[in-house]
């Protein structure tokens, strides 16, 4: 992450924090993307704890690197048990910060988790609508193919053992992406139908964070999918 996202990032902070500047400051989780882990966000921890001595800043360390291509249901119940664990010892709730893939982790996360504490969730490059586009991270996964014939690898039950493969959303083969996707098409429509909605709203803010120049997402537009959905949740969207 360079400098200016991390700059931006902590500024964020600072405004989810700022109502409670005479407590103590809230912990910080962090949910990593596609091929990171804990170590890509060391400069981010540090310009946090320095800017708020004292704050707990935690990049859950599961799946990290190539592991981060595992099913997504997978690493939605693996990434809710460890953080229920640190949600259970923290009475003034916490925030959530989630990159790229993780973005797509966490509203799996804050739809099944019914009694999270989880104040603000900050949502950075995340394909929230689905991604259709090269980037480079895409070429890591896919690179002999061309994002046209990617629906041929990842509409078929082996292609959704890929976690890329359950947030890929071919606007050319809607079809088959609505039958054989079995991520994110549920995880949309499911949010104004069910408890999932009344878990996520138990937020208290939300930001979302992505642009054209960010070189993670195509089309960037994806990371704000929660727009479409304001007629079934109530919430104050933060764009930026």
């Amino acid at each position: 992450m360079d400098k200016s996202m991390v700059c931006s990032l902590l500024f964020l902070l600072l405004l989810c924090c700022a109502s409670y500047i005479s407590q103590a400051y809230k912990p910080v989780f962090i949910v990593h993307g596609l091929f990171d882990g804990p170590k890509e966000f060391k400069t981010l921890t540090k310009f946090i704890q320095k800017s708020h001595p004292g704050t707990e800043v935690t990049t859950l360390d599961l799946y990290d690197g190539l592991l981060s291509v595992k099913p997504l249901w997978t690493q939605v119940r693996d990434f809710r048990a460890k953080l229920e664990a640190r949600l259970n010892q923290t009475k003034e709730g916490a925030h959530l910060l989630c990159f790229s893939q993780g973005g797509v982790i966490c509203r799996g996360l804050l739809s099944v988790m019914p009694n999270h504490n989880i104040h603000s969730f900050i949502s950075l490059s995340a394909p929230l609508a689905g991604q259709y586009g090269n980037t480079d991270y895409l070429k890591k996964v896919f690179p002999k193919y061309l994002k046209k014939n990617i629906y041929k690898v990842c509409y078929n039950k082996l292609g959704q053992q890929l976690s890329i493969c359950q947030y890929w959303n071919d606007p050319h083969h809607r079809d088959k992406y609505l039958k054989y996707n079995n991520f994110l098409p549920g995880l949309i429509q499911c949010v104004c139908a069910t408890d999932w909605r009344d878990n996520f709203l138990r937020i208290k803010k939300l930001v979302l964070i992505g642009g054209p120049d960010d070189g993670v997402i195509t089309p960037w537009q994806s990371r704000s999918v929660l727009l479409p959905l304001r007629n079934c949740i109530s919430i104050n969207l933060t764009l930026i």
